[in-house]
This record gives C-alpha cells, structure tokens and sequence, in this order.
C-alpha cells in the first residue's frame, strides 16, 4: 500500500505539533508541509467552520487533494459549508484520538466518507429541507437536474430519438438537444449514452 501524504492545518503550533507527534510514524501515513502541494489529504484543525476553514477546504478541493475536518463545534449551516468545500470525513476534537483521525485519513484517500453517525442524520436532514424548501418549488432536484431534464433522459434511456421525445413531451427539437447538451454538460460527460449511465448509476432516473 503507498503511503498517504497528509498535510495539517491548524491554526495554533501547538495544536498542530501535538497532532504531528501524535500521527507521524504512523504505518503508510507521511507527513509533510502545508501548501508544499505534495499532500494527498489535508487535515484541518478549527474551532468551527468559518470562513478561513472553508478557504482551506476549498483551496484543497482545488488541488484534488481529500480533506479531513477536526472541529470543536458544529452546527448545519457549518456542517453543509464544509460538505460544499470538498471536506470527506469528520472528527470531533473531544474525539480526536490517534486512531480516530488515522480511521478518517485513509477513509479519505479511499475515497469514502466518514461521518459521525449524529452528524449524518444532521446533514442528511439538511439536505431534506434544502430539497423541499429551495430545489422542489423551483423543479430542481439535490442532483441539479429539474423535471423536464429527467424526463427527457429517461425517454433517452428507453431508446427514443430526438425527434420522438419532442413528440413526446410537446417540445422542438431544438429544444430537446438543448436540454441534452446542459445535461451533458451539468454531468461532466461527453454524450447521452454516458449521461444515461451516469444518471442511471447514481439512482437519477
């Protein structure tokens, strides 16, 4: 297993040298400077999520680089800053032991996410009102994608062409290759048959 380069961010030395102590050595971890550009993970180390550890999150989501974050206290409004900025996993300083925040780094460089199980029920609940309160009234769903945009992508995915799903759903042609194109493009995929896929594997349609 390569090892996994780990940046620390926090905002005091001494919170940042009492993790560095607690963490290098560590079997397939390699510590190295913040900003260095070198880290596959970035840890950050904060009170709460405010603006300077959004920035931190963010710059890092930049990069591809995971982050972890480490905070005292967090609220929903926090919780979902931190999700938007790229933040993987989630740790509580109160349980900030060695093991903890090695369990969330390699979960992190795996790709999955790691989040206390209270804090999960909390943004999941928040994600609920934002669909509900914000994205419902206007057609949108959590995925970006509105009514008229489902529908035509699964006509696509049934097999129908352009002209047929115009008939369909009482639109122009033109307008179902617009829809396809800002499809394709809010999904980061080439063609149709890939945003069929895309959509199909994330539970889209």
């Amino acid at each position: 297993m390569s090892e996994i380069a780990l940046s620390i961010h926090a905002r005091d030395p001494i919170s940042e040298a009492g993790i560095a102590a607690e963490l290098r050595g560590a079997p397939g971890l390699r510590l190295v400077e913040r900003d260095s550009g070198d880290d596959a993970v970035a840890l950050v180390v904060t009170d709460e999520v405010d603006e300077e550890a959004v920035r931190i999150l963010r710059t890092a989501q930049m990069r591809g680089c995971g982050s972890v974050i480490v905070v005292s206290r967090i609220d929903e409004r926090g919780l979902l800053a931190a999700v938007e900025a790229g933040a993987g996993g989630f740790v509580r300083r109160s349980d900030a032991t060695a093991s903890a925040l090695l369990h969330c780094v390699r979960g992190v460089a795996a790709g999955e996410g790691t989040v206390p199980s209270d804090l999960l029920g909390r943004l999941l609940a928040q994600i609920g009102r934002l669909q509900r309160q914000v994205l419902t009234p206007r057609g949108i769903s959590v995925a970006g994608l509105n009514d008229r945009e489902v529908d035509v992508l699964r006509l696509v995915a049934d097999g129908f062409d352009t002209g047929e799903i115009a008939t369909k759903l009482s639109y122009s042609e033109r307008t179902i290759k617009n829809v396809i194109h800002a499809i394709t493009t809010r999904l980061g995929v080439r063609n149709r048959s890939q945003a069929v896929a895309f959509a199909l594997r994330e539970g889209l349609i």
